[in-house]
């Protein structure tokens, strides 16, 4: 029996379901949208018989189905008890952005089109909280364009003949901001010394060159480094052994725009040096 990897693609309403069926298929999925769950081993046994033709799946599962969500984990680990790899993938956004987001299409909500947006929106939250805690992956799409989702779930799930380097995303940003939710370890780097109170150094970005020496030059900062380098020395080979295709790592200061940025700058300059694939994203780094 052919062995399939499957991605189930759920999430709220307005968060870029439709967007990330179209990434996997481009990342070479084959790529079903509403499949009824109580469908799902028949469509698994289906694709057994096309003698490897079809083996990696991405499916759309919309709350709109109104399935069980108790039902379609349930059916989940029948597949997975196959043998199969199968991942949920949640997506979410935050409500204002959500909200933003109806008004500019100017479509009501689907769960409630006669109400206002935001009461569909919190009310399709409750519905999904279940299903949520039983997601292997959720990605938060509020501060993602839909070309940053794509290249995020490409660079995540894209399948290749032979074994990869794990990629890590090194997300820096503003504690004042908020903390954000897609993330696998956090740093705060909010005790090493500010450029913010530097006059000639404030207006300046953290990956400016001047900048990067004052905060790095910083033996807290030189000390912090090496205590990093060192434990992901040791963690990442870990996560590599889970096959893991990804790790984010984000790293805070106040405002997201001169520490963390130039910690960021540094870490990623080691862990491409271990041979790693890095990229770097600054989310409050044009905030003012």
């Amino acid at each position: 029996m052919a062995r399939l990897s499957l991605v189930i693609i759920s999430g709220l309403s307005g968060s870029g379901k439709s967007h990330a069926l179209k990434a996997f298929e481009d990342a070479g999925y084959f790529c079903i949208d509403n499949l009824p769950p109580a469908l799902l081993p028949t469509f698994v046994e289906l694709c057994n018989q096309q003698n490897g033709e079809i083996s990696n799946v991405a499916l759309g599962i919309d709350v709109r189905e109104r399935v069980f969500f108790s039902d379609l984990v349930g059916i989940l680990e029948r597949v997975k008890g196959l043998g199969h790899s199968v991942q949920l993938l949640f997506l979410e956004a935050r409500e204002e952005v959500l909200v933003r987001r109806f008004s500019e299409s100017r479509r009501p909500h689907p769960l409630l089109p006669h109400l206002p947006v935001l009461e569909g929106v919190r009310f399709e939250k409750e519905r999904v909280a279940e299903l949520r805690r039983h997601a292997d992956r959720i990605i938060d799409t509020s501060d993602l364009t839909v070309h940053e989702l794509r290249d995020l779930l490409t660079k995540q799930f894209r399948r290749e003949p032979t074994a990869r380097k794990l990629t890590i995303s090194l997300l820096t940003f503003g504690y004042k901001y908020g903390v954000p939710y897609d993330i696998d370890l956090l740093f705060d780097v909010r005790f090493l010394k500010n450029p913010y109170f530097v006059p000639d150094l404030k207006p300046l970005p953290g990956d400016d060159p001047r900048v990067r020496t004052f905060v790095l030059t910083d033996p807290d900062a030189i000390a912090l480094i090496q205590q990093l380098e060192g434990l992901f020395k040791f963690l990442i080979p870990l996560f590599e052994r889970e096959q893991r295709s990804y790790l984010t790592i984000a790293v805070g200061c106040t405002g997201g725009r001169h520490r963390s940025v130039a910690i960021a700058g540094r870490l990623q300059e080691s862990l491409t040096s271990l041979g790693y694939d890095v990229v770097v994203k600054h989310r409050d780094l044009q905030k003012s």
